[in-house]
């Protein structure tokens, strides 16, 4: 698993410690901001600023090693999003179910993206 920690929160929102037993992050680090830096995750709408994703890839979709890759970033994320919704429990809320949101782990998602991950990046699940 890769290094962790920074992000914002005070510590809250990096991925520092808070493991899962299946070695993810117990929840998705919260957006530093909320400007007109912010991008979605075009696989599972998970909202961060491009910094977050360029610095610690998306922590649903580790397989897109968005982490360190400018190109995987901007391929696989898009700033075009509709609203934001904050999930604390999306095994138990009628929302992140309704989103079709309710596997992935907490965190701050888009509630629309009209975009679709491009088909090199798609894996079959």
């Amino acid at each position: 698993m890769r290094g962790g920690g920074g992000g914002g929160g005070g510590g809250r929102g990096g991925r520092g410690g808070m493991m899962e037993d299946d070695g993810r992050p117990e929840h998705a680090q919260i957006p530093t901001s909320f400007g007109h830096e912010l991008r979605a995750c075009l696989r599972c709408r998970l909202v961060k600023t491009y910094d977050q994703f360029m610095e610690h890839g998306c922590e649903n979709c580790p397989f897109l090693e968005m982490d360190r890759d400018h190109e995987n970033v901007v391929n696989c994320t898009t700033p075009n999003f509709t609203g934001i919704i904050s999930v604390m429990d999306p095994g138990r809320s009628w929302a992140a179910r309704w989103l079709r949101i309710g596997k992935f782990i907490p965190g701050c998602y888009t509630l629309a993206v009209a975009e679709e991950l491009p088909e090199e990046y798609q894996v079959a699940t």
